[in-house]
């Protein structure tokens, strides 16, 4: 039976590897972006609404206009890095914003249609990063925390509702934002691109960076029947160098 899936992100990267996925299993599947080209590029039969998670009232329109939804995946966010004395209020904020209000006001959007129904699965995307610290990423790693125990809560009130709330935890991932912090590693190291990507595949056992496919399997999985059992978890996914 086809489901209503929603991805906010869900143009590039991890969202748009994930939009795929469940596209492919025959789910009527929402993109939702600020970025009008990349959600004009997105293949059918996928839809996309220009929507910013951050903006209450927005978020509130694009869900009615959608109406009931089977899986919610809380993927947009962003990432900045600088030590705590060169973290600026603005970029704090910021990542608070996206990171974790975001999935706040769309978590709240469809969780009640959720709970009358008996049923639905909700999966933030988080990071490695919203299980342990790392320097540098002072703003980042505090949000990804907070969308983390955002989660938890949720998944503590709906516990026996049939309503599933999990997130997923990778490490580093090729995509965009991936891409920028190898960038500001080079201007600042003088490294060369394969030796910044190489510094960080190194920060885990893999010693690669993950492929947006297979983060998104993860989702598609908590997302599934086969994991009906599953819910208030932290995923991650990084080749072992978190065990929990």
């Amino acid at each position: 039976m086809s489901r209503t899936v929603v991805v906010t992100g869900g143009a590039k990267g991890i969202g748009l590897a994930t939009t795929r996925q469940f596209a492919a299993l025959g789910d009527d599947v929402i993109a939702l972006g600020r970025d009008e080209d990349a959600l004009q590029r997105l293949p059918t039969p996928i839809r996309a609404e220009v929507c910013d998670v951050t903006d209450e009232a927005a978020v509130a329109a694009v869900f009615e206009r959608i109406g009931d939804v089977d899986v919610l995946v809380n993927n947009a966010g962003i990432a900045e890095s600088a030590p705590l004395r060169k973290t600026t209020l603005d970029s704090w904020l910021a990542h608070l914003d996206v990171n974790v209000t975001g999935p706040f006001l769309c978590t709240r959007a469809v969780v009640e249609s959720m709970r009358a129904r008996g049923s639905g699965a909700m999966i933030t995307v988080a990071s490695t990063a919203g299980r342990v610290g790392a320097p540098y990423t002072s703003a980042y790693t505090a949000s990804k925390h907070a969308a983390v125990g955002l989660m938890r809560a949720v998944a503590a009130e709906l516990a026996g509702t049939g309503v599933r709330v999990n997130a997923v935890c990778p490490t580093f991932v090729r995509t965009e934002l991936t891409a920028r912090a190898v960038a500001r590693i080079v201007e600042q190291t003088g490294r060369t691109p394969e030796e910044a990507e190489l510094a960080l595949a190194r920060q885990t056992p893999l010693g690669r960076l993950l492929e947006p496919d297979e983060v998104a399997a993860a989702i598609v999985f908590l997302a599934s029947d086969a994991a009906a059992a599953v819910t208030g978890q932290a995923l991650v996914i990084d080749g072992g160098g978190i065990q929990a």
